[in-house]
């Protein structure tokens, strides 16, 4: 597995750096990853550490904040570990009922309002996206830990937004034709 480091207001020892390149290398055997972007830095004393892993089109990510930088990396493979084990029940479970991604395919689109009409955007992110179905869009909304998603609906190839409404339930966004 390919792993880059970033760093921000510190330095990464080679320890350090073995360290996590010996708790990640069990990614590249349990799924075969491709690459992981690992960002650590400190502030005001506290470490934080970031982790990104892409595989299949998959994205994992997770961060971790305290005072111990090796505690730190120990929890955040505990997170990424256990959203893998979330992704891969979720498959599963996703094979084995065809009937949800038809009940998926004929959900409703809420009303949108766009409050921020004058004021212009904070940050500009780009991202790749890839042709899925939409269960396979809420999984990765979730496995990112976001309130949405943005994905190439792979029935009609337009694009569409999945989100997480205040109720728990989900809304899909998709344009008019």
């Amino acid at each position: 597995m390919k792993l880059t480091f970033k760093a921000r207001n510190m330095e990464i020892s080679e320890a350090l750096h073995d360290y996590v390149d010996k708790r990640l290398s069990k990614f590249d055997k349990l799924i075969g990853a491709e690459e992981a972007l690992v960002s650590m830095s400190v502030i005001r004393g506290r470490n934080r550490i970031e982790v990104t892993i892409h595989f299949n089109g998959v994205v994992i990510r997770g961060e971790e904040e305290g005072y111990d930088m090796y505690a730190c990396i120990d929890n955040v493979t505990d997170k990424l570990e256990n959203q893998l084990h979330k992704y891969r029940t979720r498959l599963i479970r996703r094979s084995r009922v065809a009937a949800a991604r038809e009940a998926a395919a004929t959900a409703t689109v809420p009303e949108t309002t766009n409050y921020f009409e004058d004021e212009p955007p904070v940050r500009i992110k780009s991202f790749t996206t890839k042709p899925m179905p939409i269960d396979e869009a809420v999984m990765q909304m979730n496995l990112l830990g976001h309130n949405f998603f943005v994905f190439i609906n792979d029935q009609d190839q337009s694009v569409n937004v999945i989100y997480r409404r205040k109720d728990g339930d989900y809304g899909l966004l998709v344009p008019e034709k």
